[in-house]
């Protein structure tokens, strides 16, 4: 018969498991995560940063100050004014005294509005600062 549920001709066992399906779903989805996550971490604050060629990454644990091309003042992602930034950094520094500031200044802000943002960290507690750059390809001697 063409049709019987016993054929004696294919008794063997399939003992493995076809990974390509699987393997292809799941680089799809690393792509796609890739893709969104970067996206989704650049609508934070649009600044535009420096570049230099022998910037690293910032540490965990610290406090992000940002200033805008417009002048506005940013602490771990929220609006702050001039006068307060002095208080909260201090509060940071008391809560954690090996505490890291990493201040992040539009290219197109005044040097002097940087240098007073860097005195307020210094002061108020902060021992170690950074400069937040993007990396640039480095010159070929």
């Amino acid at each position: 018969m063409a049709g019987s549920l016993q054929d004696d001709d294919n008794d063997d066992v399939i003992a493995s498991i076809n990974m390509v399906p699987f393997i292809d779903i799941s680089l799809v989805l690393l792509i796609i995560f890739l893709v969104t996550s970067s996206f989704i971490v650049r609508q934070a604050i649009e600044v535009d940063l420096p570049r230099a060629a022998s910037g690293s990454e910032s540490a965990p644990g610290t406090i992000a100050i940002t200033l805008t091309a417009d002048l506005q003042l940013y602490l771990n992602g929220e609006v702050i004014q001039q006068p307060e930034l002095a208080a909260r950094v201090r509060a940071e520094a008391d809560l954690d005294e090996n505490v890291r500031a990493i201040i992040s200044a539009d290219r197109g802000v005044d040097y002097g509005a940087v240098v007073d943002i860097i005195d307020t960290v210094k002061l108020n507690g902060v021992r170690a600062f950074a400069l937040n750059i993007e990396r640039r390809e480095a010159p070929e001697p």
